[in-house]
């Protein structure tokens, strides 16, 4: 009783503080901000839709959704888990997913963080343009690259491995760019003081400019993590045994049992539900880091 006795206080409270922070505006300001609010509101709970109903028929024996009264969480959802990572081996997908991302994410910070300090520090002819051509690799269609590489992977005889998967994504121009931009931020004190102390180049990257850019490294790290996790057709054409592939070509296996009867709807949105998660838990782990990626500064 005495919670909702409260309740109109509660709101009274609510409303006054609304209207302070409009600036004292008691109905113009409030409407506009009350509507802000149910439209963010409204957009959050548009996107998580798709998810809290592939995560409701993943509890489901079948997966069969005919109408709204059948988004009712099922009793099947441990054992469908159970046999979509044991049962169906999806555990394998996923590990081997995990692998190729913890390559690729080491492999392009190496080579990000080695060109950016190229390009902030050194004084290398004709760098600005070399940026400007890393930058124009931007603008080339994955599918383009597809064939040429496809025809040296397969020279160099590294198709149908992990080298197929990792060594073509060790290159990123978006990486390049984001430390590009941070490391131009630092005080140029602090090379000028390391270059007076004799510090050699790997040196200063590594006690340096690695603790100084920690929270950037691990949001651009989020990023390509996320990147890695979610290739699918590039491991589909390059990787021909089943148990080496990743997880969202395995998810596309389950799709194509489901959709000849043997396997039911529910297995392919527990493959879902399994693939969105270890990306899904590093984006909330590391929110704060992914949020300072984005806010580039520039000198």
């Amino acid at each position: 009783m005495s919670s909702v006795a409260t309740l109109p206080d509660r709101l009274g409270e609510y409303t006054e503080q609304m209207v302070a922070e409009t600036g004292g505006d008691t109905r113009d300001g409030l409407v506009e901000r009350l509507s802000l609010h149910a439209l963010a509101l409204g957009a959050v709970l548009l996107l998580v839709l798709p998810v809290v109903v592939a995560a409701i028929v993943s509890t489901k024996p079948t997966g069969i959704v005919t109408s709204v009264a059948d988004l009712v969480p099922g009793r099947s959802g441990a054992a469908n888990y159970r046999r979509a990572l044991v049962g169906l081996g999806f555990w394998r997908f996923m590990l081997n997913s995990f692998v190729m991302a913890a390559i690729i994410v080491v492999g392009k910070l190496l080579v990000a963080a080695l060109a950016a300090l190229a390009i902030v520090y050194y004084r290398l002819p004709y760098k600005n343009l070399v940026f400007l051509v890393v930058l124009f690799t931007l603008m080339l269609p994955v599918p383009v690259r597809f064939v040429p590489l496809y025809r040296l992977v397969v020279e160099l005889g590294w198709n149908n491995s992990f080298l197929a998967i990792t060594v073509p994504y060790l290159a990123s121009a978006t990486t390049v760019f984001i430390l590009r931009q941070h490391f131009r931020s630092i005080p140029s004190s602090l090379v000028e003081t390391a270059k007076l102390d004799g510090v050699g180049p790997l040196r200063f990257l590594v006690s340096v400019l690695v603790p100084m850019s920690r929270g950037i490294i691990v949001g651009v790290s989020v990023i390509m993590f996320v990147y890695a996790w979610n290739q699918y057709l590039w491991p589909l054409v390059i990787i021909d045994t089943e148990g080496q592939q990743v997880a969202q070509v395995g998810l596309s296996l389950l799709r194509g049992q489901a959709s000849s009867g043997e396997i039911a709807w529910s297995m392919v949105m527990t493959g879902s539900i399994l693939t969105l998660l270890p990306p899904l838990a590093l984006l909330v782990a590391f929110r704060k880091p992914l949020l300072e990626t984005f806010t580039l500064q520039q000198r």
